[in-house]
């Protein structure tokens, strides 16, 4: 059986919408997409690498917090919420926009998704209300957790890859199941050092300054995309205690944060390469 457990990024939604409202093969879906990119970075024969991708994206959606049922991506700042305006104000702030901009929360996110180029406008009007809707909602953020801590203590993996938001839900999850053990964590993409939208907020609560690897990881390896405008900062060894290895690599300029990029990227493999024999 293949030893790996992944956990999906943001904006995956749409995979649960096509498989009839089914977190199963939503799931499936995904899996099958995950070992074809992987095989990529990997190479030889074609395999299973993925045990189960733990989906969780149809907890943080409900048709309100910006996205409706459908999945359609909110079109304006008046769509989102305060929550997720908020987090999109923060977010663009830690990547040095609008810092001097003054005036209503409404008006501001109204005028940074005007400002933005199409692909990161695309990526903000995901990323800011499912970050939110995980960050300001216990019971929506408790059921992401424990799908992850069910689904690796199902599969008990040597090796668990999290991909985007899904690095800040399995950070959360080891953390709140410390019976679970795993050889080596992954995080691609990572926003966990993201300071006053996701740092601060994590549990357990950083301890003067500086998060700390869950004592059921083995190792910690962080791969982050040069131009990857989730993954601020891309190093998490500054925030974080006990990140072995990083790598900041080059993916693509314009695919700058897809799980297909990065689970294709060469420098997985010599980190992986030991858990395929």
């Amino acid at each position: 059986m293949a030893g790996i457990v992944g956990v999906h990024g943001i904006g995956k939604y749409r995979y649960y919408i096509e498989a009839g409202g089914s977190a199963a093969g939503a799931a499936e879906a995904m899996r099958i997409k995950w070992d074809r990119y992987l095989h990529v970075a990997l190479g030889g024969e074609a395999r299973a690498y993925f045990s189960e991708i733990a989906f969780y994206s149809h907890h943080l959606h409900d048709g309100r917090r910006g996205q409706s049922n459908n999945g359609r991506l909110p079109r304006s700042a008046a769509a989102m919420d305060r929550p997720a305006q908020q987090v999109l104000a923060a977010w663009a702030r830690n990547r040095g926009v609008g810092e001097h901009v003054t005036g209503a929360l409404k008006s501001f996110t109204g005028w940074l998704l005007d400002r933005l180029d199409g692909r990161s406008a695309a990526f903000a009007r995901l990323f800011a209300p499912e970050v939110a809707a995980y960050l300001t909602d216990e019971g929506r953020r408790e059921k992401c957790r424990q799908v992850v801590a069910d689904v690796i203590r199902k599969n008990r993996p040597q090796v668990v890859i999290a991909h985007s938001l899904g690095s800040v839900v399995t950070y959360e999850a080891l953390w709140a199941n410390p019976d679970l053990r795993i050889d080596l964590l992954i995080t691609l993409g990572s926003p966990l050092g993201m300071r006053n939208v996701v740092f601060e907020q994590l549990l357990p609560a950083p301890i003067n300054g500086r998060g700390e690897r869950p004592e059921g990881v083995r190792r910690w390896v962080n791969i982050a995309d040069k131009d990857d405008i989730a993954a601020i900062p891309p190093n998490l060894a500054v925030s974080f205690t006990g990140v072995d290895a990083e790598e900041l690599v080059n993916l693509d300029w314009i695919d700058f944060h897809t799980a297909e990029k990065y689970l294709g990227c060469p420098a997985l493999d010599p980190h992986l390469r030991p858990f395929l024999a």
